[in-house]
């Protein structure tokens, strides 16, 4: 395993447990769990320059905004379009948000926000496990995200390959009916296996960023 995997993943189990102290500790300790939930989340980032992060992310978002336009407008009667997100470091800003809530990747929020004002559904499918779910949810909803549904990994997808994982819960998606017009993700694993008509890889520097 490399170095850079272990930082995501200290870096994910620190903002994990800063949430869930956050709810159960009383306020005036709640600052000392924020601090350090951010010296561990800048660890994960060193090698990552958030600037020109952003600056990529916004490129990988103009190109999929005027296809997104063109065909939400060109919506078949009836039809229930929906799109698919990861949220690591694609909706969120996990390796670059010192607390929790963690703030929203603006270049993608800004993309989610034109698709759900246009009755587009919002899905987000992560690896992230269950156990954090309505923590994951509810920071979704607190910056902007109108949640249609959200895929956390149960006990028995722990140990399923996450491309697979992930193609299996957007299959569930199409059976409910919808029409998935794109996938956003920044992880080769959060696009392959098709179901979606399109796909558009965010960033991750080789793996740095989760």
């Amino acid at each position: 395993m490399t170095t850079g995997t272990w930082k995501r993943r200290i870096a994910m189990t620190a903002v994990a447990t800063a949430a869930v102290t956050a709810m159960a500790v009383p306020a005036g300790a709640q600052a000392a769990t924020a601090t350090s939930t951010s010296t561990v989340a800048t660890a994960a980032a060193e090698d990552v320059d958030y600037t020109t992060w952003q600056a990529d992310c916004q490129s990988v978002m103009n190109e999929a905004l005027p296809y997104l336009k063109q065909r939400i407008a060109a919506a078949r009667t009836g039809e229930k379009q929906a799109i698919v997100f990861d949220i690591d470091n694609t909706t969120l800003e996990t390796d670059f948000g010192f607390s929790y809530p963690q703030p929203a990747n603006k270049p993608v929020l800004d993309v989610a926000k034109y698709a759900q004002d246009h009755g587009v559904s919002l899905f987000f499918v992560t690896a992230r496990p269950g156990i954090i779910y309505s923590f994951t949810d509810y920071n979704l909803k607190y910056v902007g995200y109108k949640v249609s549904g959200l895929y956390a990994r149960g006990l028995l997808d722990l140990f399923k390959d996450v491309a697979a994982y992930k193609t299996a819960q957007r299959v569930d998606i199409e059976n409910k009916g919808y029409t998935i017009i794109a996938n956003i993700g920044n992880s080769a694993t959060d696009l392959s296996g098709g179901h979606a008509e399109k796909t558009y890889k965010l960033p991750d520097y080789d793996g740095q960023l989760s």
